[in-house]
């Protein structure tokens, strides 16, 4: 367990360092309040020094606010290709995440905060970290994401394929996306009709619940996140569906056979730097390359896979474009069928977005595979 260390009002204090990112405690801490600028706060805690907030709530937000804008007017400089591109996108974010996060604020033992004007973050706080025992210091920019993520939590994400709504936990990649959810939800299901499926890297769900909309009488749910097992049990409960799917973990493949696999693995060959990353980043496509080489052996005679993957690592030049057929070959398995779509997100059209012309040509693919 870390732990800061600051002096206030002349008495040495201590508390638990907590961060989802894993961010090592800074070594020297100040308390600041409203008398802090933004200048002064930016200069400290680019020098490394972290800034415990003990003024009000609303006035953090502000400075927080004022320090990205500071962060933010030096945007990274690259004359390379898409991949030098992308690492310089990803380093400039680091470097900004460093630096805002070092505004800090104190979670009591209830996890409530001792601000004027702070909101009530105590169920919040206990959704995403479990139940309170101490005093312990988080990041601003960690607690708004924890407070936001309880909102989508409460509120949850419409999926027009399932009429429903899905409802992420925090630290679980939200299906915000829906491409990749309507590929699931109108691909040819394998002829006959399957009797069971996987759904691997289940995350919040979504793909096994579509797929028990469509007539899969016993699905297999597995996901190596506690978060998202714990995520993916409540949504099959509020959709009702707890009759027909199983989940099981940690794990990537369940014991046994089916007719048909699902997995959509993080589509980009990258280390995360947060447990929501883990998502989106796989470190040397671990999952992609896991699926491919255990999915023969997982199959039903007849069975299908189905791989569900952006090509934005290929438009990056993160992955070679022939590195994916050549691993389905080496699993001996073959591409019966793959289907394509473009992405709807926004971020597709932001052309202020350093990887803006990798994203508006990106596609995002179902590739349906058997067993040679």
């Amino acid at each position: 367990m870390s732990t800061i260390h600051w002096t206030e009002n002349e008495i040495f204090h201590s508390a638990r360092w907590h961060s989802e990112s894993t961010t090592p405690p800074s070594e020297w801490v100040v308390v600041a309040d409203d008398r802090m600028r933004a200048d002064a706060a930016y200069r400290l805690a680019c020098e490394g020094t972290a800034l415990l907030w003990r003024g009000d709530f609303h006035n953090a937000r502000q400075l927080l606010k004022a320090m990205s804008r500071r962060v933010d007017r030096k945007p990274p400089q690259g004359g390379g290709g898409p991949a030098e591109t992308f690492h310089l996108h990803r380093r400039a974010r680091g470097h900004r995440a460093r630096v805002l996060g070092r505004l800090l604020v104190l979670l009591e033992d209830d996890h409530s905060l001792n601000l004027r004007r702070a909101p009530d973050t105590r169920r919040a706080c206990t959704e995403a970290y479990g139940p309170p025992s101490e005093p312990t210091a988080v990041s601003l920019t960690e607690l708004l994401g924890v407070i936001g993520a309880h909102q989508w939590r409460t509120k949850g994400v419409e999926v027009p394929a399932l009429g429903a709504r899905i409802h992420p936990h925090y630290g679980v990649f939200s299906p915000v996306r829906g491409e990749y959810v309507d590929l699931v939800a109108r691909a040819p299901l394998p002829d006959p009709a399957p009797r069971t499926a996987f759904d691997l890297g289940t995350g919040t769900g979504v793909l096994a619940a579509v797929l028990a909309r469509r007539g899969v009488h016993r699905i297999t749910a597995t996901d190596i996140s506690p978060r998202a097992l714990a995520c993916a049990r409540e949504n099959f409960r509020r959709l009702h569906l707890t009759g027909s799917i199983d989940v099981v973990g940690p794990a990537l493949f369940p014991e046994g056979r089916a007719d048909l696999v699902v997995c959509n693995p993080p589509w980009l060959p990258a280390h995360p730097t947060s447990t929501v990353e883990q998502g989106v980043y796989d470190p040397a496509g671990g999952m992609l390359h896991g699926f491919l080489g255990g999915l023969a052996a997982h199959l039903e005679p007849g069975g299908e896979g189905w791989l569900i993957l952006s090509d934005l690592a290929e438009r990056l030049e993160l992955r070679p474009r022939d590195e994916l057929p050549a691993a389905i070959e080496t699993a001996g398995l073959c591409i019966m069928d793959k289907i394509d779509t473009k992405p709807r997100h926004s971020r597709a059209r932001d052309t202020a977005d350093p990887l803006h012309v990798a994203r508006a040509a990106e596609t995002t693919s179902l590739w349906r595979l058997v067993r040679r």
